[in-house]
């Protein structure tokens, strides 16, 4: 059971889409997870606003709100418009809350009934994405953000510790911060029968502050598409 709308409000369009689908089925197969709050938490779906124009100088605005059962995501970008052959620049601000399954239990007057146990992560951060002109093959994203982190319980408040009294965060406060700096490259090459990329991630946590998390990681993805008839065979 759902619903889905697109309305134009002057210049900017808002895309609604709402279930209670999986939230009406997980309360019939298991009772005990039937949730005695409000009507709002029965809401599965998603929101986004959409303006082509904010200021009158084709500045684009981007909102979008995704909730399940246990998480949500609200993300907000806003970009100003810049000639083709420079670098395009995006700031972001975000806010999501997770389950967290690699909390090994609460205590018991934090303890709640969500998949996770009642942990939850909860992330805020605001940054900017720079974004280089890409070339036929290549492109190159670089960000850097400020990340706020804090484990929660399905009330929302704070948990500083797990089952047996160890600290959930590196500082010992009831949160987390960092700045994260992100660089990722991509080359892509196709044709009419196959095709394929490669992917390099290199992420930073920078310790501005004593206790602020350190961090670093890297990926590398190889991906490859040969055609078979219709379709596309993928290996990685």
């Amino acid at each position: 059971m759902g619903a889905q709308k697109s309305i134009h409000a002057g210049k900017a369009k808002i895309d609604v889409n709402v279930d209670f689908t999986h939230k009406l089925c997980a309360a019939s197969m298991l009772p005990s997870l039937r949730s005695t709050g409000s009507p709002f938490s029965l809401i599965i779906g998603s929101l986004g606003i959409k303006h082509p124009n904010l200021f009158g100088g084709s500045e684009k605005l981007d909102v979008s709100w995704d909730k399940g059962l246990y998480d949500s995501n609200v993300i907000i970008a806003y970009r100003r418009p810049r000639p083709e052959w420079l670098s395009q620049k995006c700031f972001v601000i975000q806010h999501s809350v997770s389950p967290e399954i690699g909390v090994h239990g609460t205590p018991i007057d934090n303890f709640s009934r969500s998949g996770s146990g009642g942990v939850n992560l909860s992330r805020i951060s605001f940054g900017l994405n720079r974004s280089e002109p890409a070339t036929s093959d290549w492109s190159s994203t670089t960000s850097i953000k400020f990340e706020h982190v804090r484990i929660v319980n399905d009330d929302g408040r704070s948990i500083t510790r797990d089952i047996d009294g160890f600290p959930l965060t590196r500082s010992g406060n009831p949160h987390d911060n960092m700045v994260v700096l992100k660089q990722e490259s991509q080359y892509a090459k196709a044709n009419d029968h196959s095709f394929y990329r490669f992917r390099m991630q290199i992420e930073q946590g920078i310790p501005i502050l004593s206790k602020w998390l350190i961090f670093n990681k890297f990926k590398f993805i190889a991906t490859k598409g040969v055609k078979l008839g219709p379709a596309f065979l993928l290996a990685r």
